[in-house]
C-alpha cells in the first residue's frame, strides 16, 4: 500500500442536450450515467445512487479479501448484496440505512464463526461505509463447500 493520504480524482461531463453524465478516472473505461428511475431517469444507466452502493458491496468485499488473507482462513466464494433506504430527514434527502447481504462460501474444515467474526470486521473496517454517516446492517450468511 502506499502511504497516505491517497487522492482520487474522478472527472463528469454532460451536455444540456443529452441526459447522460459521463463519468472517468485516470486508465479506466469511462462509464454512461443517468438519474435513477426515481428521480426521472431512463433506469437504462448507472446512477450515482446505483454507483455508491457498489461502492459499499465492492469495498466490503476488498475489505473481507484483505483481512481474510492474514488471518489465514480460506473461501471459496463471498457475495454482497448492498441495499440503501433513501429518505428525507430535517429537510435533507440523504441515505438514512444501509443493509449488506452477504454469502460467504468456505471449506468444509474452515470454522464458520471465524469466518463470521471476519465478515463482521470487514463491515467495521470499509472506508467507503467509515466515510458516510449513515447507519450499516450486515445480515450475513457462512456456507460450508461440500
Amino acid at each position: 500500500m502506499q502511504a497516505l493520504p491517497h487522492h482520487y480524482t474522478v472527472t463528469a461531463q454532460a451536455a444540456e442536450t443529452s441526459q447522460q453524465v459521463v463519468v472517468a478516472t485516470h486508465n479506466v473505461a469511462p462509464l454512461d450515467t443517468d438519474a435513477p428511475i426515481e428521480f426521472g431517469g431512463s433506469g437504462e444507466h448507472w446512477s450515482p445512487e446505483a454507483l455508491l452502493m457498489a461502492a459499499v458491496a465492492d469495498c466490503f468485499i476488498l475489505t473481507f479479501r484483505a483481512i481474510a488473507g492474514p488471518s489465514r482462513v480460506p473461501w471459496s466464494t463471498l457475495e454482497c448484496s448492498a441495499t440503501g433506504t433513501l429518505d428525507r430527514v430535517e429537510r435533507t434527502t440523504r441515505f438514512t440505512e444501509i443493509t449488506l447481504t452477504v454469502g460467504l462460501t468456505i471449506p468444509e474444515d474452515v470454522d464458520a464463526e471465524r469466518a463470521l467474526r471476519l465478515l463482521h470486521k470487514a463491515e467495521e473496517n470499509c472506508l467507503v461505509t467509515n466515510s458516510m454517516v449513515t447507519e450499516v446492517h450486515l445480515n450475513a450468511t457462512v456456507n460450508k463447500a461440500s
